[in-house]
């Protein structure tokens, strides 16, 4: 029979393992889609030859092995700091209860629809646009570098910022769950050597504000008038204006807490 203590090691083990389990989780969806899920694949290979080499007594492989997992922590942090920083904002915004009230879902999906609307005008005419909607992640030190404006995000205001030589057409347009908050900003430009050389400054700028918050960023192409969404660090590639809103739909109304399977960390960042 089990004693009280017995029971209570049991508890206190079985919520060791579920924690630990959910920062693994959690961790992993983080770093899905990015070049992190590489370095993972090749930490595990290096773990094997680590087991092998002590099992068959190698002594020169054993000591080299673990010399590279000694420094190579270091490594990892100095390299994947943009990874890491990310998986541990993913921890701090983990919510068990997601989900959107109808007013919000209402204000939501009309954002969305003027955000639509707008874009799919610019990629017909070929206007450079770049579009930040905020999420969780505060964004108050990038909308600083802006021109405040504090408006009701309409379909006509957004086009206006990015028709060519006005005064506002440079830079990214940033958007909060309220409120158009400015326009002119500058985004952090990503430093991932892996992007495409065909992609310009707006594409990077909106992968380097999809690795540093939780916001989703649309670029219209003036070059190609193509349309591409950046979220958690991967690049969305010319999207077609009638599939935008349906991704904007998934991406930014929170219908449930509903999370990708553990096994889908695949994804292309471009």
């Amino acid at each position: 029979m089990f004693g009280d203590a017995d029971l209570l090691h049991l508890v206190a083990s079985l919520v060791d393992i579920l924690i630990v389990w959910y920062v693994i989780y959690r961790l992993l969806m983080a770093i899905r889609g990015t070049k992190a899920v590489q370095l993972l694949k090749g930490f595990l290979v290096i773990m094997a030859v680590k087991l092998l080499s002590s099992y068959f007594d190698m002594i020169l492989l054993d000591f080299l092995t673990n010399e590279l997992i000694t420094w190579g922590f270091l490594a990892i942090i100095i390299i994947f700091q943009p990874e890491l920083r990310r998986g541990l904002e993913e921890l701090g915004r983990a919510k068990f209860f997601t989900k959107m009230n109808q007013g919000e879902i209402a204000a939501t999906e009309k954002k969305i629809k003027n955000i639509v609307a707008s874009v799919g005008y610019m990629a017909k005419r070929k206007i450079g646009a770049l579009i930040t909607i905020e999420q969780e992640t505060g964004l108050g030190e990038y909308i600083d570098t802006g021109i405040p404006i504090k408006a009701e995000v309409t379909s006509q205001l957004l086009t206006n910022i990015f028709v060519p030589n006005t005064p506002l057409h440079d830079g990214g347009v940033i958007i909060t769950k309220d409120y158009l908050a400015a326009a002119g900003c500058y985004l952090p430009l990503s430093e991932d050597q892996f992007i495409s050389k065909d992609l310009g400054t707006r594409h990077r700028a909106a992968i380097g504000m999809s690795e540093t918050s939780d916001s989703v960023t649309i670029v219209v192409s003036e070059e190609t008038g193509k349309v591409s969404i950046a979220k958690g660090g991967v690049l969305h590639h010319d999207i077609a204006v009638d599939e935008l809103e349906s991704m904007l739909v998934n991406m930014l109304i929170r219908l449930e807490n509903k999370k990708p399977g553990f096994w889908k960390l695949g994804g292309k960042k471009k």
